[in-house]
């Protein structure tokens, strides 16, 4: 289950996960960014209550990255020690920016 709590300020996004991020939430995810990235120059996603990811979740990261990447800036916090392995092992701590 995933858990996705969503702010908006101007063109700043702020998206807080909870749960597992896997093959089965990752769409909801895809979903929710596909709708909200227009016009949003600074993305910021809180993962402090992230228990997991997936590749499938790796892979919703990077789409986002991307599309980031041509408007402007996407980092993600609190992220933990579990998660941060990931991103390490998966060669993604290089890619994102994790504060």
């Amino acid at each position: 289950m995933l858990n996705i709590e969503k702010k908006t300020d101007g063109s700043s996004l702020n998206i807080a996960l909870e749960g597992r991020l896997d093959t089965m939430t990752s769409p909801q995810l895809e979903e929710t960014l596909k709708d909200s990235l227009d016009g949003v120059t600074s993305l910021i996603m809180d993962f402090e209550k992230l228990e997991y990811i997936s590749s499938a979740g790796l892979r919703v990261l990077l789409s986002a990255q991307k599309i980031m990447n041509k408007q402007g800036e996407m980092k993600l916090i609190h992220v933990n020690e579990v998660i941060n392995e990931i991103f390490e092992v998966t060669g993604f701590s290089d890619i994102l920016t994790i504060e």
